[in-house]
């Protein structure tokens, strides 16, 4: 009996491998799912079966109920990779932020603000489950509005943005029963010290179009997990993910009014909420400009407590003992993933001058590799930029760097004639005072330029006002700290590029912004250390 129930096992696990190995040939399917009833799980989702045409949910989403625009005013979202109308989108205004920030407060003042953090835990929870059950529509919907590819397996698309989402719901879950205060001994015994983590309140999120939906989990996973209200301002480029994780906020069970989704434009509804008197705290992510004005009108108002993860020019410095394959990838890492749009994308690349000239010629050859399609192609590795002001704002970069006399080694126009696709670009010979070494461009070009010594990449790297990453190559490791402790930046990574965690924080110094997102370091953002003092009954 024993024997036949061992050959029992070997035949189901044989089946079992079968199957798994079938598994990886389904697409987006094959980042997500481990079991069969999780690859089925994943066209069964309350979201329904994704369809291009629609329709999509349009309309804000305000004290549990989605509305419509209070003056009923709406705005277009367009597909990047045919330039075509999605569909037409309730546009926010002030009257519209009021009422979302009102019901935020009603819902923190009232029975929300009592909520323990296992009630807070179990929802974060739900919600993971939620968008891991409409994993495939999320991903899909989000390339459509946004461009990114979303079927390619072996490349970044969509579809690992949705996965990152459910690991960082799940991490912060894991710290919404854990805000602990700390006891304190004071001097004189009689008294007993203690502190409290309370959640600071309202809180105005303002999220960017090159990671909706990720941007949009990274704060609001911290904020619920402490206990904090919400009311979400998406991007105008890309609002339709948000307004569909709004559906499965309600499905999970969210209470009325804990987080409100708005969809606008930054000066109609970005800035009424950034300046609310109402809101205790702003979280902003998006261009350094931007920042600056949030601090404006914060100050101006409430004198709110502002989060910012901004711009960034960030350095890529590769030493000549560097393992240059490892170092190549890293590079086509850093520089084209999300089509460029990555706010520490590694758009100065510092290559030892012994392994310039090769570093050059392998980076182009990888450039012009990639596979440039629509974004729903298995193959496709770079989809469109997010829309034409974003491509003629590339384009209009690298026009600049050719005339400022940048060497062009590949790329540098656009790809096809429909949509908003651009060449992947490398340009050699750049100089620190050229316009493509110093702004950032938020698209597929790569600035390599050439230095002598450690001590002068480390300087011309640090000689910038951003701070928001940066990285290393070196298979000398004290090389590589003695680099990645000289560099002024949040985040520095070393022999690799773009390696995110829920558990590692992200954030930057100087112009980058300051707070740190994802880890235990992102509740301090959304919450208020009050101090107890009692003394002791004798």
């Amino acid at each position: 009996q024993s024997f036949t129930k061992k050959k029992k096992g070997k035949k189901k696990e044989k089946k079992k491998k079968e199957k798994k190995g079938k598994k990886k040939k389904t697409g987006t399917g094959a980042l997500f799912f481990s079991s069969r009833k999780e690859q089925e799980r994943k066209t069964m989702g309350v979201l329904g079966e994704f369809k291009k045409e629609g329709p999509f949910e349009t309309r804000l989403f305000i004290n549990n109920e989605f509305v419509n625009a209070k003056d009923g005013k709406t705005f277009p979202t367009v597909n990047p990779a045919d330039e075509t109308e999605i569909c037409q989108v309730q546009e926010a205004q002030a009257a519209d932020v009021d009422a979302a920030v009102a019901a935020a407060r009603a819902a923190f003042d009232g029975e929300w603000g009592k909520t323990s953090g296992t009630v807070r835990r179990d929802l974060l929870l739900k919600l993971a489950s939620l968008i891991e059950d409409n994993a495939e529509y999320l991903a899909k919907l989000e390339s459509l509005d946004n461009g990114k590819p979303c079927a390619n397996p072996k490349a970044y698309g969509s579809q690992l943005d949705v996965l990152l989402c459910v690991k960082n719901l799940r991490y912060f879950a894991g710290w919404a029963d854990k805000g602990m205060g700390k006891t304190i001994p004071l001097d004189d015994p009689n008294f007993l010290c203690y502190t409290r983590h309370e959640a600071v309140g309202v809180v105005g999120a303002i999220i960017p179009w090159n990671f909706p939906l990720l941007m949009f989990i990274w704060k609001l996973s911290p904020a619920i997990a402490v206990g904090c209200t919400m009311v979400v301002k998406t991007s105008e480029k890309t609002p339709l993910s948000g307004l569909a994780l709004a559906r499965l906020i309600k499905e999970a069970g969210f209470p009325a009014g804990v987080v409100n989704v708005l969809s606008g434009y930054g000066p109609s509804a970005g800035e009424p909420l950034a300046r609310h008197a109402d809101v205790d705290k702003v979280a902003f992510t998006g261009s350094t400009g931007i920042g600056h004005r949030i601090m404006q009108v914060a100050a101006e108002s409430n004198l709110k407590r502002v989060s910012l993860e901004l711009g960034g020019k960030s350095p890529l410095i590769v030493m000549p003992d560097a393992d240059l394959d490892q170092a190549l990838a890293a590079a086509q890492v850093g520089l084209f993933l999300n089509q460029g749009q990555c706010c520490c994308a590694s758009s100065r690349l510092l290559v030892h001058e012994d392994i310039y000239d090769q570093f050059v010629a392998k980076a182009a050859e990888q450039a012009q590799a990639r596979k440039v399609m629509d974004p729903t192609s298995v193959e496709s590795e770079q989809g469109p930029q997010v829309d034409k002001l974003q491509f003629d704002r590339v384009m209009g970069y690298i026009e600049k760097g050719k005339a400022e006399g940048a060497r062009c080694v590949t790329g540098g126009s656009r790809h096809g004639d429909k949509g908003y696709f651009i060449q992947p670009t490398v340009f050699a010979d750049v100089q620190d005072d050229m316009t493509i070494a110093k702004e950032e461009i938020f698209g597929p070009v790569m600035s390599i330029l050439k230095f002598k010594t450690v001590e002068e990449a480390i300087k011309r790297a640090n000689n910038t006002i951003y701070g928001l990453a940066a990285g290393v190559c070196s298979r000398d490791i004290g090389t590589a700290l003695k680099i990645a402790h000289s560099l002024r930046a949040g985040t520095v990574w070393v022999n690799c590029y773009d390696v995110f965690d829920a558990a590692a924080p992200f954030g930057g110094y100087k112009q980058s912004g300051h707070g740190r997102e994802m880890c235990e370091y992102a509740l301090e953002l959304y919450t208020e250390v009050k101090t107890v003092t009692i003394p002791i009954d004798k």
